[in-house]
């Protein structure tokens, strides 16, 4: 206490002074303090799991779809045209110029027959396509191989094929020796098969097709250069506008001549997923949260009645009520803030654990990190103040008189 001409006035307790009493009413009950702080931790670590755990598993899911080619237009000639309707021979390049395309790429229908020797009938495609393509399709259309290797720059040029999944299948290939691969017989001349293709469920054209370098079906197939299919990926939220635009980009004279394919079904799944994912996420965290706030309103209380004849005491000797609401108050903000970061750690660990054992990306958002040490404190304080400002008020008599 010190002096003043006015009377008596309280010393102020400097902000290390309000740490190191916080921090006194902690270690001097270390068991206590524990245990409380696990029950924070507990409420913490679940709203991170629970959020955490789905969170993963969905992006594991998105990630399946976006596999898929969600995000992939192709445009085409309208069919049945007289005289035929055909696009540029820089479809592709002209497809890259509309600003949210990613990629882009075309094949060409070489209205040839492929056969898997010179024994078989000439007009017996056994349903298959050969198709002049260039060397970025399969990054376009997300394809991959499943046996050899795809064309490339090098082999555009050569008589060199890959097979789709089902042209593999029908021709009576599984896989590719790169040491004795096969050949086809193309119109009249031979093609050496580098590789087969993995199924598209996306492009089930391409499943069905015989793939062969653009400059090869130039020289060797009479191909003369016009794309029949331009495939594209673009952003996913401009997919739409991708694809009002397309048609006039392609053909500025004649728009109506292009035919866009609407955005796939399987992004309209993902889209609705992404929905539903949001608004169980904000369930599942306002139920954690609520249950962690329980727990942490529940400790402070009980806390605060406990220690009421400690408050008493303190009164006694001097300390006025502004002391008593500050000391409890910080020690509840150091028990929230301690309890949550706690929590937050064990709930990363527990959702990167999980989320590793089945595989999946993880994915733990950072508004559940920081909203729980957030909630936790919020609502750790808010349940500290009430009871230490009942608990100040009372006279010193009062308090060191409670049971």
């Amino acid at each position: 206490m010190s002096a003043s001409p006015g009377g008596i006035r309280p010393t102020r307790l400097a902000p290390s002074d309000v740490l190191r009493l916080g921090l006194l009413g902690l270690t001097t009950r270390r068991m206590r303090a524990v245990l409380s702080a696990l029950g924070i931790s507990i409420g913490i670590a679940t709203l991170v799991v629970v959020v955490g755990i789905p969170a993963s598993s969905h992006r594991d899911l998105m990630n399946q779809l976006s596999a898929l080619g969600t995000n992939m237009l192709r445009a085409e000639p309208v069919p049945d045209q007289t005289p035929p309707a055909l696009l540029p021979e820089d479809a592709a390049a002209m497809t890259t110029r509309i600003g949210p395309v990613q990629t882009a790429s075309a094949v060409a229908n070489t209205h040839t027959t492929v056969r898997r020797n010179d024994l078989m009938d000439r007009y017996d495609t056994s349903g298959l396509t050969v198709l002049a393509s260039r060397p970025d399709l399969l990054a376009t259309v997300n394809g991959r191989v499943h046996s050899g290797r795809a064309l490339d720059a090098g082999t555009v040029g050569l008589p060199t094929a890959v097979l789709g999944h089902v042209a593999a299948s029908r021709l009576g290939f599984a896989t590719v020796d790169p040491r004795q691969p096969p050949q086809v017989l193309i119109g009249e001349r031979w093609f050496t098969v580098i590789g087969i293709l993995d199924p598209l469920p996306l492009s089930p054209d391409l499943d069905r097709s015989v793939l062969v370098g653009w400059d090869a079906a130039k020289a060797m197939l009479g191909f003369d250069g016009h794309p029949t299919v331009v495939y594209l990926r673009a952003r996913e939220d401009a997919l739409e506008d991708v694809r009002a635009v397309l048609p006039a980009t392609l053909n500025p004279q004649l728009p109506g001549l292009v035919q866009v394919s609407r955005p796939s079904d399987a992004l309209a799944a993902k889209r609705a997923t992404e929905s539903s994912f949001s608004g169980l996420f904000l369930g599942l965290a306002a139920v954690a949260l609520l249950v962690g706030g329980i727990g942490v309103a529940n400790t402070m209380v009980i806390s605060v009645l406990e220690r009421r004849r400690e408050i008493g005491l303190r009164r006694a000797l001097g300390a006025n009520r502004g002391q008593i609401r500050l000391q409890f108050l910080t020690e509840s903000v150091l028990l929230s803030v301690l309890g949550g970061a706690a929590g937050a750690i064990l709930g990363v660990l527990a959702t990167v654990g999980y989320a590793g054992y089945q595989g999946w990306p993880p994915t733990i958002p950072l508004i559940a990190v920081v909203g729980g040490v957030g909630g936790a404190l919020v609502v750790g304080v808010i349940a500290g103040v009430y009871p230490s400002i009942r608990a100040a008020r009372q006279t010193p008599t009062e308090a060191l008189s409670t049971p």
